[in-house]
């Protein structure tokens, strides 16, 4: 053995992002021969083959190598001896000359390179190009002929430049992120597929930290050239540092594990001392997914993002109180003199980025497709990848808020300023600029109103470049007005490849976009920012930059004396300069209850939202103020102010926020916004722990006609009753049973049945409480379905009857099938088997054979094996589900596939492979004889496979209509094109359908790249049965799996035993193989389709 990644077996730890150096004794090496190199792998995940770069043989000492880049041999199993293959076995006689266009083919390597830099070389693969240096790389660029681009700062003065801000000084200052991605003094224990580590131990906070290579380096541009030609350095040697802040007399530095303060109360750019550990317990997982993008918000708070795939438990170092606990990506923030930190809102993408625009709204890009971020409201909850970042916090939220509106694009713009500058030509201003890191450009969004929230449509790239090095990861709008991008400038940016030591430290750019005539908005001197009366006068300046840098300075001074010309001007201003005024006034201390009364009529809406959003901000307020808020709830015309009082409404206890609640469900046309249902469901939902129902049904739904607004009637009342019956305590319970009873008519009652019935999926109605079982008798015991549910005699034969009645309605039989399944009585069994041996409708059927999982019965399988040879295909790959999904029942599947009555050509390789799982001898020894070894394909296989697809489809054109139809066919029952299609699988619209080879390898290699939100879950119930597929949906009572069937199986939390995602696909391998090469040609040609095709 030379060395080795990872660890296998029983102890297995990915060696995925490692890298490694080995000696190979000199003995090893003989010259005039072939050297034969094998490496043994365990593979845990889908991802073949070297993930980065090839291994490289090196001679370090004649400078020479051999990049082992091209075919390899792969052989399954365990065998030692494989070590000591012989040119033989690679099928070429070594007593022969072998051209190396031969050698390639037969895995063998021959061409040796002379070596000046090993680092590089190593880092590289055949065909990458070389990096350019700053000055010749800002010539490549191109720009629209409005624009120009200027390097303003690059390597060797700085590298890594990860987060840039400026001071009052107009100085650059610049986060070089150099110890990226590895953390100094740290022992990584183990990494999984998402790259997400763990560490021996947590590292410990400056002083006393391991030394790193990061630093914060400040710049200066001494002659107004444009160009920053003076540096110095702040702080270095810090592990993991991201980003920073300046402001109340020093720098505050992102630094996970901890939020560090560096004091700097002369401002000669040397700390005063040891920075202060603020706060201790972000998660260091993943490195790129720290917490980053610090910065002031127009309150005083420190806001700042989290990405996907780290953990949070945070807290203040030695307090006892309990941490602050997350999973993944969110937006948070800090109160620097309160030393409070909280959630601001919570999913997202890989979050890292943080926008606030003029009027103070939060934004963060994405790193998925489709979009260009998110918009993020006070308390608000995000889609996120659930299935690979964990749930969201609320079990009740009941629902999020997806990404920002945008066409199909691919992915992605982690990171996007607001332009609100005047610098740029007036086509730009309000307009989204977002950087885009694997595409190596920037981006320009039309960004405009769509109902309270946003959309955007790209526009153009305003920067883009034939450099693949290019590689922006911050932008920012300047004190000049002009736009900075901060370029990491890599050959690679994804994060697995940078794990694997394809980086380089030492590069890094500033470039920036300017008019191109050279004119930009004027920069304040220094001495503009000295006064308070100076920093008043600035409230009015044109620049966003200007105006958050003065809000933000005032914060830091505190000075009392200009809170009564602060009041005066509010009150007579407009617009922003109110707006800004507002602030100013709060950052100096003077938002008064009194001065919050009158504000909370002031005629600027975002003064009014803003008043709302301070004086709450505390969690409480005076009964005088909650009164006023309340009063202007009831009249409020603008949207973004009543969505404000929505989330503040959420922070305060419930004798203060029900009133407020109460006159926001008036406004009707809310019911059709983006955002406003959810954030009142939420701020009702909080006061559920809090008080009694009782309460909110006296301060909120007292008046019968309540229940009629939109608002309720669509999206709170049901909501509401899962909420109780979800919980399920008895108190819950009972206070369902108080809601029902409350219900004043028909409709009303209905909605809150509802509400239950979805609550009580897959759950049986026993031990509920007298009360509840009497309040839904007098409510009429809600639908069949939910009767069914109670067992309700009369319900139950009527049930049956109409289950067994072919000329009912399908999807109403299905939905009682579905019952009869989750709730599996003995006496329902018989029903099941009669459907399953004579139903002729194939969804019905299908249905039937889903709910039949659920019985441990023997007659099952027999009476299912019998009629599958002739099934059609949604009822035969229900039935294949039901027959692998247990140990009995699948050995009488292979019992019949013996005896010839079923073929075994129908059983699909996921059948296969699910029956494995059961780690039944007969099963396995089955399996082999009429399957042989069940394997994913190996890499080899892979590459073979797609060079024959690259020569089918070569070889002639094909016809997207006829490609249509076999896409329906094959592939359009799980995946939608053009809306049109199943929903089970992703939809392939946004998909980079372009390049043929990514399309190509993801048919071929389903496994390969798993999309977020898709991943294979495999459940293993108390009862011996073996599930798996898309987790469609989970509360706290239910698992709901959907399979590549089509089919919803609902399993109870209580009922699992294991429930872990495996790196298979649920797509089968081998989509292709029923079609011809015509047809192949065909269903391509539909597939890189870029508008729908009509028949």
């Amino acid at each position: 053995p030379v060395g080795a990644t990872g660890t296998f077996p029983p102890q297995f730890r990915s060696g995925l992002g490692e890298r490694g150096r080995y000696a190979v004794d000199a003995s090893l090496v003989k010259g005039g021969g072939f050297l034969a190199v094998a490496i043994r792998v365990y593979q845990n995940d889908p991802r073949p083959n070297f993930s980065v770069a090839p291994p490289v043989l090196m001679n370090e000492k004649l400078r020479q190598a051999v990049r082992m880049e091209g075919v390899w041999q792969y052989r399954p199993g365990d065998d030692a001896a494989w070590a000591t293959a012989t040119a033989a076995d690679f099928g070429f006689d070594a007593t022969q000359p072998l051209s190396e266009s031969d050698a390639v083919t037969k895995g063998v390597f021959l061409k040796t390179d002379a070596v000046d830099d090993i680092e590089k070389y190593v880092s590289r693969r055949n065909g990458d190009t070389e990096p350019l240096s700053p000055a010749e790389a800002v010539k490549h660029f191109k720009t629209p002929d409005d624009l120009s681009v200027q390097l303003v700062l690059g390597d060797p003065d700085i590298a890594q430049p990860l987060f840039m801000s400026w001071d009052e000084r107009g100085r650059l200052w610049v986060m070089e992120y150099r110890q990226y991605p590895d953390i100094a003094g740290l022992k990584m224990v183990s990494r999984d597929t998402f790259l997400r580590s763990v560490y021996d131990k947590v590292p410990p906070a400056p002083p006393r930290h391991d030394k790193g290579a990061d630093r914060i380096s400040v710049h200066e541009d001494t002659d107004s050239d444009g160009v920053y030609d003076k540096h110095k350095i702040f702080v270095d040697e810090l592990n993991l540092a991201t980003s920073f802040a300046i402001g109340r007399g020093g720098v505050y530095v992102t630094n996970p594990p901890y939020l560090l303060f560096y004091s700097d109360k002369d401002k000669d750019d040397v700390p005063d001392g040891d920075p202060e550990v603020l706060l201790e317990g972000f998660g260091i997982e993943d490195s790129h997914s720290v917490i980053n993008s610090l910065r002031f918000g127009p309150d005083g708070w420190l806001y700042g993002a989290q990405g996907s795939t780290v953990t949070g438990a945070v807290k203040k170092p030695g307090s006892k109180d309990q941490p602050v606990r997350s999973l993944g990506q969110l937006i948070w923030r800090y109160h620097p003199e309160k030393h409070i930190y909280e959630i601001f809102a919570e999913g997202g993408g890989n979050t890292f980025g943080c926008e606030i625009d003029e009027k103070g709204r939060i934004f963060s890009g994405h790193n998925g497709g489709d979009t260009r971020g998110f918009h993020y409201v006070q308390g608000g909850y995000y889609r996120k990848g659930f299935g690979k970042h964990g749930p969201l916090s609320n079990p009740y939220s009941f629902g999020f808020f997806e990404n920002i509106k945008h066409h199909s694009v691919p992915r992605f713009t982690h990171n996007f300023i607001i332009y609100e500058e005047n610098t740029l030509p007036q086509r730009f201003r309000g307009q989204l600029f977002g950087i885009e890191p694997l595409q190596g450009q920037v981006v320009l969004s039309n960004f405009k109103p769509y109902q309270s929230s946003f959309e955007t449509e790209d526009i153009e790239r305003v920067l883009k470049t034939d450099d693949p090095w290019f590689r922006p990861v911050d932008i920012k709008a300047g004190p000049d007005g002009d736009i900075y991008i901060a370029d990491m400038y890599e050959q690679r940016i994804d994060h697995s490849s940078h794990y694997a030591g394809r980086i380089d430290r030492t590069n890094g750019r500033i470039y920036k976009l300017t008019h191109k005539s050279g004119e930009r908005q004027g920069v304040s001197p220094p001495s503009a920012f000295s006064s308070t009366t100076d920093l008043i006068k600035l409230l009015d300046h044109p620049s966003k930059w200007h105006r958050q840098t003065a809000v933000r300075l005032l914060g830091d001074r505190e000075d009392p004396s200009v809170i009564a010309q602060l009041n005066t001007e509010l009150a007579a201003t407009t617009g922003q300069s109110a707006l800004e005024r507002l602030w100013a006034l709060n950052a100096c201390g003077g938002l008064t209850d009194e001065a919050a009364i009158k504000l909370l009529s002031h005629n600027e809406p975002f003064v009014r939202a803003w008043t709302v959003r301070l004086v709450c901000d505390p969690k409480t307020v005076s009964a005088s103020v909650a009164a006023a808020i309340a009063q202007t709830a009831s009249k409020e015309p603008y949207i973004d102010v009543r969505k404000q009082m929505a989330c503040s409404a959420r922070r305060l206890p419930p004798e203060l926020a029900l009133p407020i609640i109460r006159e926001l469900l008036h406004f009707d046309e809310d019911a059709a916004d983006i955002h406003q249902p959810l954030l009142i469901w939420w701020a009702i939902e909080s006061q559920v722990g809090r008080t009694t129902t009782n309460d909110i049904m006296r301060q909120v739904l007292a008046d019968p006609a309540t229940w009629q607004r939109p608002l309720v009637a669509e999206h709170i009342a049901e909501r509401l009753m899962k909420r109780y019956a979800l919980a399920g305590t008895r108190g819950d319970l009972l206070s369902a049973a108080a809601l029902l009873s409350s219900a004043p008519d028909r409709p009303g009652i209905d909605r809150l049945l509802k509400g239950f019935e979805e609550a009580f999926q897959g759950r049986s109605l026993a031990g509920i409480p007298d009360e509840l079982i009497n309040a839904l008798a007098k409510s009429g015991g809600g639908s069949l379905a939910l009767r069914f549910r109670q067992a309700q005699p009369d319900a139950v034969a009527e049930a049956v009857r109409t289950v067994l009645d072919a000329a009912a309605a399908p999807e109403i039989r299905r939905q009682l099938i579905e019952i009869c399944g989750q709730i599996h009585t003995a006496d329902l069994l018989p029903v099941l088997l009669e459907l399953a041996k004579h139903e002729q409708n194939p969804a019905v059927l299908a249905t039937t054979l889903t709910a039949l999982q659920n019985y441990d019965a023997a007659e099952i399988a027999g009476d299912v094996t019998a009629r599958f040879a002739g099934l059609s295909e949604e009822p035969q790959l229900a039935a294949e589900s039901l027959l692998v999904s247990r140990t009995t029942w699948s050995k009488r599947l292979l019992n019949a596939i013996d005896a010839g009555t079923v073929p075994k050509e129908r059983i699909s390789n996921s059948a296969l492979r699910k029956m494995l799982m059961h780690g039944d001898d007969f099963i396995s020894a089955a399996v082999k004889k009429h399957w042989g070894e069940i394997a994913a394909l190996s890499p080899a296989q892979v590459q073979a496979e797609i060079a024959r697809l690259n020569t089918v489809l070569s070889a002639g054109s094909g016809n997207p209509r006829t490609g249509k139809q076999l896409f329906m066919q094959n592939c359009g029952r799980c995946h939608l094109l053009f809306e049109e299609g199943g929903r089970i699988g992703p939809d392939l619209t946004p998909f980079a359908r372009t390049n043929l080879e990514r399309i190509l390898i993801s048919v071929v290699n389903p496994s390969l790249e798993i999309r977020e939100g898709f991943e294979n879950y495999v459940v293993v119930t108390i009862d011996g049965r073996v599930l798996n597929g898309f987790l469609a949906d989970k509360d706290n009572q239910i698992v709901i799996l959907r399979g590549v069937d089509g089919q919803n199986v609902i399993v109870k939390k209580d009922d699992i035993e294991e429930m872990h995602v495996i790196p298979q696909s649920v797509m089968p391998e081998g989509a292709l193989k029923l079609l011809n090469e015509q047809q192949t040609r065909d269903l391509f040609a539909y597939l890189r389709s870029s508008q729908p095709v009509n028949y």
